[in-house]
């Protein structure tokens, strides 16, 4: 019998991205103990039908829970089903719908994106009348549905008092709001309130819940939480290649991260070492933070070079070549002692500059 071989380091920590992580080890543990046997397949099984009563726990009764395999497969998806193909969906123009997801809302679904600039990666009221407009024009895509990111692109959070104020302004335009919440429970524990304070009280019909971010091995949640706002998603998903045949085992990982606290401590942890992170580096003569530390994610403006020679030793991206800012992502993994290991070589690398 051929054995498994490891063909990495697990020591070696990089700072790119929370999706670079492992697995926690309490979900993989859901995943054995949902091994074995035989379940129904494609979403007929015992630990999805036991994880809408768990969602339901988060986000009210009339939550419903639709797991997908990725991000991306649950932000077309649900913004498909809230859409007509003569509708159009605003976000900021930094949303990762419109920036990192390869055009699969257009191609995959048919939607015209109608992007707004932000100075923040957020959408007011205001910013949202930008694009708000012409309906009942033919000549004009509709305007049916906002979609905002919590936490935001670039790090930034919104308040539970945003969020409503926008999804009242949805409203009274007759339109819907989506949330994309791959990093939704970095923003709950920042603000350390409830998953349904960002999201049912706040007016939000239906909402992208990330997984991958937060310690599962993969899977995302698209949840209505106005089952009037969508049409046909039971549909959608299977003829957009997100309806996962052995889907126990997506469910069984989210009911380890939601049953307990295991997201607050994970979201924690993530949060804590950013904060940590942007506490070490600056002072360092050379580094600028460039955003605010909100939740797991510090921007920072760091020579070329520098930034060069740092990626051979840890990898993280650029996010903006023309200035130099970098982000530096942390997770749920992410330890005291990697942070202090990356500042460390972070002012030994700008003191040989």
């Amino acid at each position: 019998m051929t054995q498994a071989r490891r063909h990495h380091d697990p020591e070696v920590k990089g700072f790119a991205s929370d999706n670079y992580a492992g697995v926690h080890p309490e979900v993989l543990q859901a995943l054995a103990l949902a091994n074995g046997g035989h379940q129904v397949a494609y979403g007929d099984d015992a630990y999805t039908e036991a994880l809408q009563g768990i969602f339901k726990v988060h986000f009210g009764e009339a939550a419903q829970v639709w797991p997908v395999f990725n991000g991306t497969g649950a932000n077309v998806v649900g913004l498909r089903a809230m859409t007509t193909p003569w509708e159009a969906v605003i976000c900021a123009e930094t949303a990762h719908i419109n920036t990192d997801e390869g055009g699969a809302p257009e191609q995959s679904a048919g939607l015209k994106l109608m992007s707004v600039p932000t100075p923040d990666g957020k959408l007011t009221p205001g910013l949202i009348d930008r694009q708000a407009w012409g309906f009942g024009d033919e000549h004009r895509a509709q305007p049916r549905v906002v979609s905002i990111s919590q936490s935001t692109e670039l790090g930034t959070l919104y308040s539970p008092e945003e969020i409503a104020a926008i999804g009242a302004h949805c409203r009274a335009l007759g339109m819907l709001l989506h949330l994309d919440g791959s990093r939704l429970i970095n923003a709950a524990a920042a603000l350390d309130v409830p998953l349904r304070a960002l999201t049912t009280d706040a007016g939000v019909d239906v909402l992208s819940f990330g997984g991958t971010k937060g310690g599962l091995m993969f899977g995302e949640a698209i949840v209505v939480l106005n089952p009037s706002a969508v049409r046909g998603l039971i549909y959608l998903r299977k003829s957009s290649m997100q309806l996962a045949s052995k889907m126990r085992f997506v469910s069984a990982q989210f009911e380890a991260l939601l049953a307990g606290d295991l997201w607050l401590r994970n979201a924690r942890n993530a949060n804590a070492m950013a904060a940590r992170l942007a506490a070490a580096v600056r002072d360092v003569p050379g580094i600028t933070l460039t955003r605010a530390v909100e939740a797991n994610a510090v921007f920072a403006i760091v020579p070329p070079a520098v930034a060069e020679r740092l990626r051979k030793r840890f990898r993280f991206y650029t996010w903006d070549e023309s200035t130099g800012e970098v982000r530096w992502m942390t997770a749920f993994d992410t330890t005291e002692a990697d942070v202090d290991a990356f500042a460390a070589a972070i002012a030994e690398e700008m003191a040989q500059a």
